[in-house]
């Protein structure tokens, strides 16, 4: 019977998940910390001395992941990497915990908040604020330094930032943006069941995700 420290010890290296996606493993530097809980899976590259904390999800689908050098992704975020849209997080941003980035690219210094949502084309300046679940659509480029405030949303090339209730000045920029062609690959009036069985079919890679052996932590 293992003793108490052998159980804590075995328990600590068991709960990393590292997930080899479509032939492709993620890599992490030597002195990069992937917290126990935390999920990397497929083409997902960790720089120098960044650090990715309890439960926060790394998943390249057909894409890719690039975290820089002492970047932090907090708990619970979620990064996304697509095949049209790789997540490419500079160096120096913190990424706050149940942020939600998908197919973007953040540039260095970045503070991206509480909740905060990017989507996939988007772009964000080096030195911007996302603030508590700020909103950066689809295609959308945020300039170097802008901010977007708590709860508001940014929309458009270059992005106009509107407070959330202004629904129908960010829908008149919005829909151009074709959210649904972006992240689908379909037309807006697409019925829900052909979206969604592709959906799953593209989901489905992860039938053949092989679990690789974690880093013993330091």
């Amino acid at each position: 019977m293992r003793s108490p420290a052998v159980l804590d010890r075995w328990a600590w290296q068991s709960v990393w998940m590292l997930i080899e996606h479509r032939g492709k493993a993620p890599q992490v530097h030597p002195s990069a910390y992937v917290a126990p809980t935390a999920v990397l899976c497929g083409a997902v590259f960790v720089g120098a001395d960044a650090r990715i904390l309890f439960g926060a999800v790394l998943t390249a689908e057909d894409g890719e992941i690039r975290v820089g050098e002492r970047t932090v992704v907090m708990e619970n975020a979620l990064v996304r990497g697509r095949a049209r849209h790789a997540s490419i997080i500079g160096t120096d941003v913190l990424v706050g915990p149940h942020a939600h980035l998908n197919g973007t690219r953040v540039g260095d210094g970045c503070f991206l908040a509480t909740g905060a949502a990017l989507f996939p084309g988007s772009v964000v300046g080096a030195g911007a604020e996302v603030r508590i679940h700020g909103v950066v659509h689809v295609n959308t480029v945020l300039p170097p330094g802008e901010t977007v405030p708590i709860g508001w949303v940014a929309v458009g090339d270059p992005a106009q930032i509107f407070p959330p209730g202004q629904h129908e000045q960010i829908w008149a920029i919005q829909e151009s943006l074709d959210f649904p062609g972006t992240v689908y690959g379909l037309a807006r009036d697409t019925p829900a069941t052909e979206r969604m069985s592709r959906q799953a079919a593209w989901y489905s890679s992860h039938l053949n995700d092989r679990q690789l052996p974690g880093r013993t932590p330091r």
